[in-house]
């Protein structure tokens, strides 16, 4: 679950945005220039050709298949009979789908995350809640000055085809299991389990047999994604130090929640070795993937809004020098994801929603 539920956030925000026509995605390249490239903010010298694919609700965590041709999304979108978040699949071929309706994958049911395409192009990989109740599970209680992701401990790990028709479950574990992604080279899956007590990294074969815990370290693991070698992963981690850390992140996971405001970006090998603590920016820094190059780690951050809830995208050395602030929506910039040929990155946005609260997939050309 690369987004557990970064929209409540968002929901209490109540600013005016400046609204421009929207460039939605088309299959014709556009010039790079002030009159048709209006969804790009002047400074975001690394994306050219911005387009919109989505349009109203709350969607995120787009994810290309391995050909480049079709993408997954998780959408809400109350005005659509969504309540909380269902798993849906597009072909870029068709364009956008402003004006057009993409696949559900998902059964509709339950609460779902972190879909993720399988090497066959004909299949997808996502949690689900669905097996415990058809409802959408409940959200954490509100409280003023704190913001608590859950951990619903009904997640199981499926496989879908196109169709949606379920053709395995991979995981059957008690607890929560998410967040999976699948390696570039096809072989393994990642993902994230209570199944120790704690939120741990583990690694399975495509077919989920081989089931291996990676990380040991308290703490919440998750949002992990394979180097392009699939040599290393990518991660988000929170690591409580202090005795009243630790009292309080024990005491949040045995309600089945997590705080989200202090997460640092680690880089570790397959196998766990050699754990690598890339950022200290203090804050909320997540959503990492990594660049076609391997070399730098793209992420979500938090850490220099004065506002605490502006989150744009970053770009860093695995060796934590050069950060680089690459979107500059004032809102919220995350959940970057480059294509497997490095051309094109998809991330969700805000931005020029027309000053609500909707945020949406757009895809852009890649300049380094």
């Amino acid at each position: 679950m690369k987004l557990f539920s970064v929209f409540p956030l968002i929901l209490l925000i109540h600013l005016f945005m400046t609204a421009s026509q929207p460039v939605f995605y088309n299959d014709k390249p556009q010039q790079d220039n002030a009159d048709n490239d209006t969804l790009r903010y002047p400074q975001e010298k690394h994306l050219k050709n911005v387009r919109m694919l989505t349009k109203g609700g709350e969607n995120a965590e787009a994810y290309w298949s391995f050909d480049n041709k079709k993408l997954t999304f998780q959408r809400t979108d109350l005005s659509l009979g969504i309540p909380c978040d269902q798993i849906f699949a597009w072909d870029l071929k068709k364009g956008s789908m402003i004006n057009q309706s993409p696949t559900l994958i998902s059964t509709g049911k339950g609460r779902t995350t972190c879909a993720y395409f399988m090497p066959d192009n004909k299949s997808i990989l996502y949690a689900s809640t669905h097996l415990a109740d058809d409802a959408c599970p409940e959200s954490p209680p509100r409280v003023k000055g704190e913001y608590y992701w859950p951990i619903y401990n009904t997640f199981d790990i499926f496989v879908a085809d196109l169709k949606g028709n379920i053709i395995k479950q991979l995981t059957n574990e008690p607890g929560y299991d998410a967040e999976a992604t699948v390696s570039p080279k096809g072989d393994k899956i990642v993902f994230t389990s209570d199944r120790s007590g704690d939120l741990e990294l583990y690694t399975m074969n495509i077919d989920g047999s081989d089931v291996k815990q990676i990380t040991h370290e308290l703490g919440y693991d998750g949002g992990a994604f394979f180097s392009p070698d699939g040599s290393k992963l990518v991660f988000r981690a929170s690591r409580p130090k202090t005795e009243d850390e630790i009292t309080k992140y024990k005491s949040l996971l045995e309600r089945g929640l997590v705080a989200p405001s202090a997460m640092e970006i680690y880089v570790c090998n397959v196998d766990g070795s050699d754990m690598k603590q890339i950022t200290n920016l203090g804050r909320a820094n997540w959503s990492p993937f990594f660049h076609p190059s391997g070399k730098k780690i793209l992420f979500s951050s938090n850490h220099n809004s004065p506002r605490e809830f502006q989150f744009n995208i970053f770009m860093i050395n695995l060796d934590g020098t050069e950060l680089e602030q690459i979107t500059y929506d004032n809102i919220f910039d995350a959940f970057p994801m480059f294509s497997f040929d490095g051309k094109q990155i998809l991330f969700s946005s805000n931005r020029f929603n027309g000053g609500g609260h909707d945020t949406n997939v757009f895809v852009a050309d890649w300049i380094d």
